[in-house]
């Protein structure tokens, strides 16, 4: 096998902005077919057959489906891409069960074929500086940490995500990304407590959180709110020795949907960044360089994995993990109460 051929199944905006881009910017990834439930008013790349989930999923030539579809549908389509004999890669959530993520690994086990959730927000520009500090070792123990994703929406948008279903909501959509981030840099917390509400107007599932993790000796705060229109940073960090800030959003999504690709001139640039290192003390403030974003870097490692049997990107383990997380966090916000778990 020269090149990874892909089939991808669904195409609306992760389909589309995201998975499609990335993968035929990877050069070990071909991009062989896309499946839709309607291809209406889409305008799918030139030279990329589309047919059905059913047409793409039981293609001979395709070695790898990637699932980029409403999240209650990831599961039964994940089942039977992994029975049909192919690798595959689910956008996050791998499910919207905990027992449906361990279904699913346990199906690729036995068939011998890689499975990867798609956490591309591990390699936003932040997460990476942040990493880039955690592993240089300048911070010492952390104590205390936040992630956020605050943004101002105010009106409800009709789409899948906020219609209730299981899997909608901002939990499940940014609630993923963070709680992959605080598990990247800082591994399994033992607790989890959550309050989860639906804010604005109109709101029939939630579009806001505040989760703390515990950790045995720091707490961590996972933050999203669709109604705050001033921004703090949206990555801090404070060990024992130093603390780490970082403000602005990743570009890199605006970026795809402005048509610009990996390698192009100022991929992964974040004009509004600034890192900040804090001295200990607090007698001191200092810029440092932020990494630019690379999402490519995902798709690279998967084509890797599957050409090379390089180490998978994002493992089924850390699928596994971090849905228990977000599933203690949905069952702490509806009991009230603080969810182990170890």
């Amino acid at each position: 096998m020269s090149k990874v051929k892909v089939g991808l199944l669904g195409y609306g905006l992760a389909g589309s902005v995201f998975h499609a881009p990335l993968i035929q910017s990877c050069p070990d990834m071909e991009l062989t077919a896309i499946g839709s439930r309607s291809f209406e008013g889409k305008d799918t790349p030139d030279g990329v057959e589309t047919g059905s989930f059913d047409d793409v999923i039981n293609n001979d030539a395709i070695d790898l489906i990637v699932i980029a579809t409403p999240n209650t549908s990831h599961f039964p389509l994940g089942l039977q891409a992994i029975s049909a004999g192919k690798h595959v890669v689910i956008d996050k959530p791998m499910a919207v069960r905990l027992s449906e993520v361990e279904t699913l690994i346990a199906r690729a086990a036995d068939k011998d074929r890689l499975l990867s959730v798609f956490q591309n927000r591990r390699w936003d520009g932040g997460l990476r500086t942040a990493k880039s500090v955690v592993d240089g070792g300048e911070l010492g123990d952390i104590s205390y940490a936040e992630f956020r994703y605050d943004r101002f929406v105010p009106t409800v948008k009709k789409r899948w995500r906020e219609e209730p279903a299981p899997g909608a909501g901002v939990l499940f959509d940014l609630g993923a990304h963070l709680i992959d981030q605080a598990y990247y840099l800082l591994g399994m917390p033992t607790a989890v407590t959550a309050s989860v509400t639906a804010q604005r107007e109109g709101a029939v599932v939630d579009d806001f959180f505040h989760i703390v993790l515990d950790y045995p000796t720091a707490r961590v705060v996972l933050n999203a709110s669709s109604l705050l229109y001033d921004h703090g940073p949206r990555i801090a960090l404070y060990g024992d020795k130093a603390g780490f800030q970082h403000y602005g959003l990743d570009g890199q999504e605006d970026d795809l949907k402005a048509g610009k690709r990996p390698g192009d001139a100022g991929w992964g640039h974040m004009d509004n960044a600034q890192a900040v290192m804090l001295a200990a003390d607090g007698s001191s403030r200092r810029e440092i360089p932020s990494l630019n974003g690379a999402y490519e870097t995902y798709y690279n490692g998967v084509a890797k994995a599957i050409l090379t049997g390089a180490p998978l990107p994002v493992t089924p383990e850390d699928a596994r993990n971090t849905f228990a997380i977000l599933q203690a966090a949905v069952t702490s916000g509806i009991e009230k109460r603080t969810v182990a778990l170890v």
